[in-house]
């Protein structure tokens, strides 16, 4: 019998990042994603998901709504678990860097992980200008940060349900510019249309402690203006929808953007 093979460094770099792009119901040995990584590794499918299941026993947000994983996290698990989610801000963009050179994408290539279709590899335009260092760190933590959202949100608008991925935006809850430490964090992320996302960020809509939609004094001001009837004021106390397996967003983020929507 051969030996078993020891998970590496930057093999559970890489699989910590694909981590937060999959719902713990699609880490399993058929997924295309899953295949996708144990052939790049050199692994079996099953190794692959029941490492994904066994990182999923570390993970906090899964432990809210009473998913718990696999008992079988060895110590390295737990430290490059700890080390990922200490500093997001370094770990997420050589997480996305370190996936693209074993996709042999190149850094200036897009990666999407499709939960039905595995990874997808978008390739840049011609170049221009050379790009620095620290706009590709940026633009690799925007990709990751958007990836992981919207999968989270099973790919549709947690308000409309709307499922055109190139008309959906992640959201954060906590704005960019004024929170540097829960930029990647998924639970500071939304998934919602454009024209959700524009009012969310303009504080024209909030969601109350049950994520259920709120109307500002604003948007009411313009009903029953059709426009305003059927994109706001017809979704108005409904929950954001997620899928069951998903990680939820956190409530204390949205009691904060809560706060200034109450102000407007």
């Amino acid at each position: 019998m051969s030996a078993r093979k020891i998970w590496t460094r930057p093999e559970l770099l890489i699989l910590l990042n694909v981590y937060h792009k999959l719902r713990f119901g699609q880490m399993h040995e058929r997924q295309p994603t899953v295949i996708a990584l144990a052939k790049k590794f050199e692994r079996t499918p099953g190794s692959v998901a029941m490492k994904l299941c066994n990182m999923a026993s570390l993970d906090p947000a899964l432990k809210l709504r009473g998913i718990k994983g696999l008992s079988g996290a060895s110590k390295l698990d737990e430290t490059m678990w700890q080390e990922f989610h200490a500093n997001l801000g370094e770990s997420v963009p050589a997480s996305e860097a370190a996936l693209r050179e074993l996709m042999k994408a190149g850094p200036e290539a897009e990666v999407e992980v499709l939960p039905k279709q595995g990874i997808r590899i978008i390739k840049p335009p011609p170049s221009g200008p050379t790009t620095t260092t620290s706009t590709v760190s940026v633009r690799l933590g925007q990709d990751y940060f958007r990836n992981a959202v919207l999968n989270n949100f099973g790919g549709r608008c947690g308000v409309t349900q709307l499922g055109v991925r190139e008309l959906l935006i992640a959201s954060h809850i906590l704005p960019w510019g004024t929170h540097a430490a829960e930029r990647l964090n998924v639970r500071n992320g939304l998934c919602l249309s454009r024209l959700h996302d524009a009012a969310f960020d303009r504080y024209l809509i909030s969601f109350d402690d049950q994520m259920r939609l709120l109307l500002s004094k604003r948007l009411r001001s313009e009903l029953p203006q059709r426009a305003v009837q059927e994109s706001f004021a017809a979704y108005e106390g409904c929950a954001l929808e997620l899928p069951e397996d998903s990680v939820l967003p956190d409530p204390a983020f949205m009691a904060e953007h809560r706060k200034k929507f109450q102000m407007m």
